[in-house]
């Protein structure tokens, strides 16, 4: 083989060799981009669901220790995110939902609608499925995920009870005394079938029942044909 052939092998080979290099390159840091646009979003989801249950058990009157536990959960998420995409979209929207979260005052709100209710329930069990979680990840310890698990259902029970009570009396200032009634025997129902100890939900059920004893229609005891019998005789 002459000097010349080899000379252009050799080059053909290098050349070769750079865009295999090149294409590897690209390859990667496509890779790596799309790597990284899967990442975002996942935290965009996991820290958007995040910052609206803390807004909703904020605004229901969740405890503060639980509520801390889930803003430094979201936080972890949005330092991630403000690595990752400091710029972004996203981390606009990741701030401006941090800010209303801060912003809501603790008891705000009741959740009197069927639709603002079911929302509700659906970031309660969102914060159920998340415990669980951060439990079987080592996250929280096993009591303390059984505590705020106890404290969720037992804020879901008083929501629940509240919104039947809050449509009752505003049926009441529409003088629908009966499906008022209906939805105050609901709030009891509730509460009664809760299974929290008696002397956390007697408070509640006791402000209820004398709503429904003053709206219950009122029985009308009759004497039977006995009495109808000594009446005639005594007429």
């Amino acid at each position: 083989m002459s000097e010349e052939s080899l000379i252009y092998l050799l080059i053909i080979a290098l050349i070769g060799s750079i865009a295999v290099s090149v294409s590897y390159f690209i390859t990667r840091r496509e890779t790596n981009a799309r790597n990284v646009s899967n990442r975002l979003q996942w935290l965009g989801k996991q820290t958007l669901h995040c910052l609206e249950a803390i807004s909703m058990l904020k605004a229901a009157g969740c405890m503060p220790e639980l509520l801390d536990r889930l803003n430094r959960h979201a936080l972890r998420y949005i330092e991630e995110i403000s690595t990752l995409a400091p710029d972004s979209d996203l981390m606009t929207q990741v701030n401006a939902q941090k800010e209303t979260a801060d912003r809501m005052t603790q008891g705000q709100r009741g959740f009197t609608s069927d639709r603002d209710l079911k929302r509700f329930q659906i970031y309660v069990n969102y914060t159920e499925n998340l415990l669980k979680d951060m439990v079987e990840k080592n996250e929280l310890p096993y009591a303390l995920g059984s505590s705020y698990a106890k404290e969720l259902y037992w804020l879901n029970i008083r929501v629940v009870a509240n919104a039947h009570v809050s449509q009752a009396n505003q049926l009441l200032t529409e003088n629908d005394k009966l499906t008022a009634l209906s939805h105050y025997k609901h709030a009891k129902a509730v509460l009664v079938r809760a299974m929290v100890p008696p002397k956390q939900k007697q408070p509640l059920i006791d402000e209820i029942q004398p709503r429904i004893l003053e709206l219950e229609p009122k029985k009308i005891y009759r004497g039977g044909a006995l009495e109808d019998s000594l009446d005639s005789y005594l007429g």
